[in-house]
């Protein structure tokens, strides 16, 4: 059901004379509020009709016509519907319309008692395209036309009106709403005289404490436009630099300035500091004593302490006379601890706010106020400097945010290298045996004539190769294994010897390509046990000979040694007299594809994969792996250490220093 036709509209048909106004919401508001009030004020049971346009608007006034439903039982309130607004018959009269009505428009409120009556008809201009366009206008900006009158005639019609509109809602008031004009509208006395002078007192209030509230915005405003534009002048300057210092040298001036305080401090700490040194400062008076470079006692003072537990600021208005002061959450500190620091830093007023971000105590902003009256902090000086606070705790972030980048960068920058030294050292380990396999295959099938011992020669040439590609492989997927932490390890006491011996014999494999240098043993066979897996461990000692083999000349000499590193660890040397490494290298060398002559221009062979797999395998048994060197043909020593089992058995005694 929707009625088109404006009330406004119907009630200048009957009422030819009226010429509608224009007003703004805050006029009809006032108005509303004085013919309300004017209810109140009197005796009598008149006649209120009151529409709303919408049902929020009326849950902004429902406790007034409360309080007017205990005088009358002629109230009628009409809305359109949005949550639960509905056709009751409770306090007073409850009318639904169809939003699509005419009434949804307009703005009602008609009043007629025995001695007075008035009437405010309006309807909503808008010059937006849509109801739902003019709803996101400033609320103070809505206009209306329409008409304000205490003429009774015209209240009458008005009231009429809108009595045959509610009964079109709600047919089962026909029989109180007949009441109404039989008892309030039929009997028409002569004009009355109406005072219109308790009508104006209140109108007059109303204005007079809606300029209250208006002056109070405006100061808000201007505090808050204040607050925006310190803040971002302060966001604008840090912005311009990622580097802590700058930002907080730009921050402490700038607030420094605008809050007009004797001396401003922002330092970086932790809530579990004990002290902070003060490095960046603001005085307004050179004369005031400086802090920059000393000693900001944390631990001992109270306020900092409260303001690191709780992450709120804590503003002091007198500090100095007693020592002890009320904060705003009405805490009581003891500050004699601090006279000292007080009185050196003429310290009369206190206010300190914490650098927070996402729960982290980053740093602290505190004013100071020097001078002999105790300065009074207002709710908008600590919230703008808490504002600041806020635009500092993500500068602070964004800066270490960046440092982390640029560590990131670095680390992209090492996995290029990376990448291509796996390309380079692949390509070149994968190409070289692939064409001498090719070769030799391709001899074999095109002269099936070639002599049996060229033949043995081809190969045994083609399966060392293969040999060869086979490993690179396994040093891969090995690699894999061990980084991605898809190994299995099986943890038990193990004599270190036997593990020795086991690595020594593959490697007597190697002798089948050439001699091997003088290896020497000196690992007692009364060693403690070590906790470790045996498959793996061999393989560590297995590489570390291997390695120390390949860069020793064959008249050199390759050691093993072994002794108790402490109470709880082994250590494991292996010592070779071949070509060193330079000691600014000793740490790289374990890095992935790390080649000492480089990938393509190196005499011995392999991936660089295998001091990486030793040093993740020994990091995955609780040790520590490193190398030591004097430089260039000093020979080298690399060192590992292993956790002892908690079993005290002893190893089979042996020989200490066997050779092979």
């Amino acid at each position: 059901m929707s009625i088109s036709e404006s009330v406004l509209d119907a009630l200048l048909k009957r009422s030819p004379h009226l010429r509608p106004q224009l007003y703004f919401k805050s006029s009809l508001t006032a108005l509303s509020h004085a013919m309300e009030d004017q209810v109140l004020a009197s005796s009598g049971q008149p006649l209120i009709i009151a529409s709303f346009q919408r049902e929020r608007f009326y849950r902004q006034e429902s406790h007034r016509y409360l309080r007017i439903a205990a005088l009358t039982p002629q109230v009628y309130v009409l809305a359109a519907p949005e949550t639960d607004f509905m056709n009751r018959s409770e306090e007073y009269e409850t009318v639904a319309f169809d939003p699509s009505d005419q009434l949804s428009q307009e703005w009602h409120l008609v009043v007629i008692g025995q001695q007075y009556s008035a009437c405010l008809v309006c309807r909503e201009r808008t010059s937006l395209p849509s109801a739902a366009a003019a709803e996101t206008t400033m609320d103070q900006t809505r206009r209306f036309e329409g008409v304000w009158t205490f003429d009774r005639q015209v209240s009458y019609h008005a009231a009429e009106i809108l009595l045959d509109r509610i009964l079109t809602y709600r047919p089962e008031l026909a029989e109180k709403i007949a009441a109404a004009k039989t008892e309030i509208l039929l009997p028409q006395p002569a004009k009355l005289e109406v005072d219109p002078d308790p009508f104006a007192q209140r109108l007059v209030t109303h204005l007079q404490a809606g300029q209250y509230k208006l002056l109070k915005a405006y100061r808000s405003i201007a505090t808050q436009e204040r607050k925006e534009r310190l803040v971002n002048s302060i966001t604008t300057a840090m912005r311009q630099s990622l580097n802590t210092d700058d930002i907080f040298r730009v921050a402490v001036d700038e607030l420094g300035k605008a809050m007009q305080v004797c001396r401003c401090i922002i330092y970086r700490c932790k809530d579990t500091d004990t002290s902070a040194k003060i490095a960046y400062e603001y005085r307004r008076d050179k004369r005031i004593a400086s802090l920059v470079d000393q000693d900001w006692p944390l631990r001992d003072n109270p306020m900092f302490q409260a303001v690191a537990q709780q992450q709120t600021s804590v503003a002091i208005r007198d500090a100095i006379p007693a020592g002890i002061a009320n904060t705003s959450t009405d805490p009581q500190f003891d500050l004699s601890p601090l006279k000292p620091v007080l009185k050196r830093a003429s310290i009369r007023s206190w206010l300190m706010v914490p650098v927070v971000n996402q729960g982290r105590l980053l740093g602290m902003v505190e004013l100071h106020h020097c001078q002999k009256e105790p300065h009074p902090w207002t709710d908008e000086e600590r919230s703008l400097v808490e504002s600041v606070a806020s635009q500092l705790g993500v500068a602070i972030l964004q800066a270490e945010s960046y440092a982390n980048l640029e560590d990131l960068n670095e680390q992209l920058e090492a996995l290029e290298r990376t990448r291509s030294n796996l390309i380079a050292i692949t390509g070149h380990e994968l190409r070289t045996p692939l064409s001498t396999i090719q070769v030799c295959l391709e001899s074999l099938a095109s002269e099936p004539d070639m002599p049996t011992e060229l033949r043995q020669v081809m190969l045994s040439t083609a399966l060392s190769d293969a040999e060869r590609m086979r490993k690179l492989v396994q040093d891969f997927l090995t690699l894999s294994r061990l980084e991605s932490g898809r190994v299995e390890w099986h943890l038990e006491p193990l004599a270190l010897q036997e593990c020795v011996d086991l690595a020594l014999s593959s490697l007597r494999t190697r002798e089948l390509d050439g001699p091997l240098p003088k290896i020497e043993t000196n690992v007692s066979g009364e060693l403690p046990l070590v906790k470790a897996d045996g498959e793996w461990l061999v393989e560590v000692l297995a590489k570390l000979l291997d390695n120390a083999c390949k860069f020793t000349e064959s008249t050199g000499e390759v050691m093993i040694e072994a002794h108790q590193n402490g109470g709880k660890m082994l250590e494991v040397t292996i010592a070779d007299t071949g070509r060193g490494i330079e000691p600014n290298r000793l740490e790289v060398v374990f890095d992935r594809f790390y080649q000492e002559e480089g990938a393509l221009r190196r005499t011995a062979g392999g991936t660089g994969l295998g001091l990486a797999i030793c040093r993740q395998i020994i990091l995955a048994l609780g040790g520590q792996i490193w190398a030591e060197s004097g430089g260039r043909d000093q020979g080298s020593q690399f060192h590992f250490t292993l956790p002892l089992a908690q079993e005290t058995a002893i190893a089979p005694a042996k020989a200490k220093g066997s050779r092979s």
